[in-house]
């Protein structure tokens, strides 16, 4: 049989898929290849069609049941390669003075040449028009003798299709396309009800949140309602590079509060820092400030003092070099032949003082000698001994 179509197959449901089966399918590939999604592909709009055509057969019981009959007979022995050209007889098929629909059961399904006609007769639609001419004279003298050779025939099957079944198939399609509707509104009802959710969850939680707030001042204001004003102390130990540039540190007290505090810049140890409001009973909060003593800075008075170590080479020639501040590295102009134990000054690098002041920092040098060296520094070692005229015991009083 020419042009047969599977139109389970197109629809991905089984033969015996139900009627909701079938719908789902239909809508689920109306949805993913409908030439709105798919502008310009022309095999989806091919493949459209076949679904519209496929679920315009198998949605109607009586088509559905015609086009199961029709698939039995096509797949009798002997069938699929029957050519012929004869036409039912369309006399009481489809006919609206007598029966809207002929019982499947009542068709010959061997007078259609192939399933395209089949299709037409089912659908209601129109077939084409034939027109014999003289070389067909042969052929339809012989299936019809009274039929000449100048006879002009034309065969119409149901030319108009039943109203009713346009009605039904527009029924149907309106019917679906208000469900694809119905489910894109409620997509969209849905995800604004989740927005409105996550909004309100937002919202529940500042509630909750401003609620704490004030449950906790509340306590508060009890606890000072109850206590007597009275205020206490607490040690706070800093290194030094916090105690010199200062800023907000959150400390924990005995009573069990963590407190964020705004600490001033140079501090030192043995300063108390004042905190309003932040004892027992609204009593104050004295912080008493402990600067830990640092590997490389130490401070007498306003001044840094520092130990810088440098080798014998450095110490005898002198030159640019880089020492640690509290502002980080500046460079200093060391003097050649420096000795141990001697002191320079870097101005205005030292503690901020309580005026606007600053102190200075004292840098002591520190010549230190190697306890192992290489072969060539060895070597450079044993000439510089034979070539220098620096003499240190010379003038001992021995």
């Amino acid at each position: 049989m020419q042009n047969f179509r599977n139109y389970y197959l197109i629809l991905g449901v089984p033969k015996d898929a139900t009627a909701d089966e079938i719908k789902k399918a239909y809508r689920r590939l109306a949805r993913q290849l409908h030439p709105d999604v798919n502008p310009g592909d022309k095999s989806a709009e091919d493949r459209f069609k076949d679904i519209n055509e496929a679920y315009d057969i198998l949605s109607d019981l009586d088509k559905r049941a015609q086009y199961d009959q029709f698939s039995k007979f096509w797949k009798q022995k002997g069938f699929q390669g029957k050519q012929g050209v004869r036409l039912p007889n369309f006399k009481t098929w489809g006919n609206s003075k007598t029966t809207r629909k002929k019982p499947a059961e009542d068709v010959d399904f061997s007078d259609y040449s192939d399933f395209n006609k089949f299709l037409d007769q089912v659908l209601g639609r129109r077939r084409e028009v034939r027109m014999a001419t003289a070389n067909d004279a042969a052929g339809v003298a012989s299936s019809e003798p009274w039929s000449t050779a100048s006879k002009k025939t034309s065969y119409v099957a149901n030319s108009r299709p039943p109203r009713r079944d346009l009605d039904d198939r527009e029924m149907r399609r309106e019917t679906d396309d208000r469900e694809m509707r119905r489910e894109t509104d409620d997509r969209e009802m849905r995800r604004e009800t989740v927005d409105r959710e996550m909004r309100r969850e937002i919202v529940d939680r500042e509630i909750r949140r401003d609620i704490a707030d004030r449950e906790m001042r509340r306590e508060m204001r009890e606890t000072v309602d109850r206590e007597p004003r009275r205020d206490i102390e607490a040690r706070l130990t800093l290194p030094l590079e916090r105690a010199y540039s200062g800023g907000t540190e959150r400390i924990r007290l005995e009573d069990g509060r963590a407190i964020e505090v705004n600490l001033p810049p140079a501090m030192v140890s043995g300063q108390r820092i004042r905190l309003r409001n932040q004892g027992i009973g609204g009593g104050d909060l004295y912080l008493k400030i402990t600067v830990s003593p640092h590997s490389f800075f130490r401070l007498e008075m306003s001044d840094v003092c520092c130990e810088l170590p440098l080798t014998p080479s450095e110490a005898v020639l002198g030159g640019d070099i880089e020492v640690p501040t509290l502002d980080g590295l500046v460079k200093m102009k060391l003097p050649p032949g420096v000795t141990s134990g001697k002191r320079l000054r870097l101005a205005n690098k030292g503690y901020p003082t309580g005026n606007g002041d600053r102190g200075d920092q004292l840098v002591e040098i520190q010549v230190l000698i190697p306890k192992e060296i290489s072969d060539e520094e060895r070597e450079l070692y044993q000439k510089l001994r034979e070539v220098e005229t620096f003499k240190p015991r010379q003038d001992l009083s021995v």
